[in-house]
């Protein structure tokens, strides 16, 4: 109370705002070492406060943080990729800036319908160059609508898992025995190179008791080598490509239903895979950049809400990663 007027009036603190009773020093520090890991509980045992205002003090300093982050241009070579979210929700769709390793943003959904509202509104959609994705028409189509001049690579991880996948069915279909094998299975999921000179005896006795096998086991490993190859240049992916199609022609030819369901597949995404020779980056980013929002999943015991999981991933995962 002022005694020369009589009047009643707060005396402000430098550093606590209107209508707060802690300073912002306090409560940063509050919302770094829940980031950190720190339960709501032991916070507020140990700073005599209510959980509640550690939840409210976190979500304001994730949402200034957020302020700060320059997501005014998209970046040059972007990933795109799914990961699960919640069952009642389904997935999310992750954009990854690949070349800082950073995630640019996640939305909720994989289809059109969900994602080209919020695709139609980005600015500077073509300065997107390249974009890496697995082999999902869905994407496909969304990526070619909303990102023209981009060019669409194929993930090399999961064409070669779709060579080995069509493998592993086609064995089945000339021995279901030998398939239940755990350590013939062990052998034919490895690369030959990396299989010891017992290892690679074994694994040629059994293919030569299943001669019709054995050829296509050769032909699928020798077109795993081809996507496996990286750092070409456009005369040297030129002299690839005529090899990469015959390849694809004989797997169609083969009578044998996942052999075919592969031609199928690698004939509609040929242009796609041969960019992968060019092009060195890969979707093994946005997997890592999956791994870490997993572990915020995981601290948080899952979420609920996805606005308040898109603002710690885009904060904590995005272009200012020194919060984790």
């Amino acid at each position: 109370m002022c005694l020369s007027c009589g009047k009643y009036f707060y005396q402000r603190y430098p550093g606590i705002l209107p209508r707060a009773r802690s300073s912002e020093p306090f409560r940063k520090q509050v919302s770094l070492q829940h980031i950190g890991g720190m339960s709501q509980r032991t916070l507020a045992h140990r700073h005599k406060i209510s959980p509640a205002s550690i939840e409210r003090w976190t979500h304001t300093y994730l949402n200034v943080e957020d302020s700060k982050q320059d997501r005014s241009c998209l970046p040059r070579v972007l990933g795109i990729d799914e990961h699960f979210f919640t069952k009642k929700k389904g997935f999310v769709t992750t954009l990854a800036d690949l070349t800082k390793h950073c995630v640019y943003d996640v939305r909720l959904g994989r289809s059109e319908s969900a994602l080209g509202a919020y695709l139609g509104r980005l600015e500077g959609r073509d300065r997107v160059q390249v974009v890496v994705m697995d082999l999902s028409s869905s994407y496909r189509s969304v990526v070619k609508k909303y990102f023209p001049k981009a060019k669409i690579v194929s993930d090399r991880f999961h064409v070669v898992r779709s060579i080995a996948h069509a493998l592993l069915e086609t064995w089945k279909q000339f021995d279901e025995t030998g398939r239940k094998n755990r350590g013939l299975l062990s052998l034919m999921r490895r690369k030959p190179k990396h299989l010891s000179f017992e290892q690679a005896q074994r694994l040629k006795a059994y293919l030569q008791s299943l001669p019709g096998f054995e050829i296509i086991y050769n032909k699928l490993q020798e077109l795993q080598s081809l996507m496996r190859v990286k750092h070409q240049t456009k005369k040297q992916c030129a002299k690839l490509i005529p090899e990469f199609l015959k390849l694809i022609e004989e797997v169609r030819s083969c009578p044998i239903g996942p052999l075919q369901t592969l031609g199928k597949t690698l004939e509609l995404w040929k242009e796609e895979i041969v960019r992968m020779w060019r092009f060195t980056k890969t979707n093994s980013i946005t997997e890592g950049l999956h791994t870490r929002m997993e572990e915020l999943q995981r601290r948080a015991y899952g979420f609920r809400n996805f606005e308040n999981y898109r603002l710690r991933v885009r904060t904590l995962i995005g272009y200012r990663k020194q919060y984790l």
